[in-house]
Parts: structure tokens; sequence; C-alpha cells
């Protein structure tokens, strides 16, 4: 059992499988009163009058307490952070964090500016944004993946542009709060609207990966291999195949 999970986590690719693992423990750190909640919360004043900058990264890594809600939300983000990876995102693992960057700072804004203007004041409550962010990326994946049917509990059959939908009223008959979703799902279509949208409608893309992000993170390479018949082979270094 210990060697199918170690072959599973390794297998993860690495902006997934480092954000849950920070997750993980982040979360399983507070639970055992390792660190405390209160000291990775996004607090403003803290970060902007006591240079607590760390707040702005730790309140995306902390899922609550260590129940059945944490593992669903894991459970999620470990399957649809996985599924953007290595399909939206595959050999851009680069592009993919800078995703997570860009939906991270909007979330970031909208909660911030929630006790400075009246549109955003519902999220301005809004301690921790790891449910958001795992939202974010449920949402962006339904939109790119249209036609992929799904089921609820095996109750209905739906595709996938409406699963977010399912999930948000889902949370609203357990009783959760529907902002922390709202917010997601705002965030995953202001992006998804930016990089997929935007540039379809002008030509012009707005949400371009900075090249600090790029260098660490080289493009894959696709590797074509050499063809085994001589007459198949390109010209190399000025001499042309034979011909028949």
């Amino acid at each position: 059992m210990a060697q199918v999970f170690e072959e599973w986590y390794k297998q993860m690719p690495i902006i997934t499988r480092s954000y849950l693992t920070l997750s993980v423990l982040t979360t399983v750190c507070c639970a055992l009163e390792v660190i405390s909640p209160f000291n990775v919360y996004l607090n403003p004043i803290r970060v902007v009058k006591h240079y607590e900058v760390w707040r702005l990264l730790t309140n995306f890594l902390y899922f609550g307490r260590l129940d059945l809600d944490f593992l669903f939300h894991m459970f999620f983000l470990g399957r649809y952070c996985k599924l953007l990876e290595e399909t939206s995102f595959r050999g851009r693992t680069a592009d993919f964090l800078y995703m997570l960057i860009v939906g991270g700072s909007f979330l970031t804004t909208i909660v911030l500016s929630g006790g400075l203007f009246s549109f955003a004041s519902p999220f301005a409550d809004i301690l921790f944004l790891s449910n958001s962010l795992a939202f974010m990326m449920v949402y962006v994946w339904s939109k790119r993946n249209p036609f992929v049917h799904m089921s609820f509990l095996g109750l209905f059959s739906f595709t996938a542009p409406y699963l977010p939908w399912v999930l948000l009223g889902f949370s609203v008959m357990v009783g959760s709060s529907p902002w922390v979703d709202l917010l997601g799902m705002a965030a995953g279509h202001v992006y998804y609207f930016l990089e997929d949208v935007y540039p379809l409608m002008t030509g012009r893309r707005v949400l371009r990966t900075p090249n600090i992000i790029k260098a660490l993170f080289p493009e894959e390479v696709v590797v074509i291999p050499r063809p085994q018949n001589a007459l198949d082979a390109p010209a190399v270094a000025g001499v042309a195949p034979p011909h028949l």
C-alpha cells in the first residue's frame, strides 16, 4: 500500500505535488499546534506594518480542520490541479505557476478591497483563500473541457461547465458560505477570459508569463526518434539523402 502511494505521489507533476504537500503540511502542523492558524491567515495590517509577508502565501495553504471537509478539498485540489497541469499546461509548467500567481493576486486584491469598497464587502471576512484558489482551478478546468460528462453522487449527470455550480449548490446545502466558492469562480472566469477568450477577440495576449518564471521551468523538449530507414533520413551537413 505504501509503495502504491509512493508511486502515485512521484507521478504527480511538480506544481501539483508541491502545492498539495505544502497544504497538507501546513494544515497538519496547525492541527498539531506546531504553528497557529493565527500566524498564517491573511492579515493586511500585519503584512504592511509588521512585514509579515509570508501571510500572502501561507493563507493559500491552510484548509481548516482535519475532517471530512479537508479530505474533500484535498481530493479536488489534487485531481483538478493535476488534470490542468497534465493537459492544458502540459510542457508549460511556468505558465501553470503563473496562472496560480495571477489567480492568487486577484483573490488577495478582492479580499483586501473588501474593507474599502462596498462591492467587495462580502469577501472582507475571508481569512484563508486556499479553498477559493482550489475552486478557481476547478472552474478553469471545467471551461476548457466543455464536453466531459460527469455525475454527482450518481444522482444526476451533467457536463463539466456545470461542475462549479453543482459544487456551489452542494456547499450551500451543507451550510457553508457561498462567498468563498463564488470568489474562486470569479478568479477562474477572469483568468479564462483573459487567457482564452480575449486573445481570440483581439489577437492580443494579455497574460504573458514573465521570463524570470520561465527560467525556473525550461519547456519540455519533444524528442523525435531517428528514422530507421536511411532513405527517410534528413539531409545532414549539406549531404542530401539518396534517391531511388
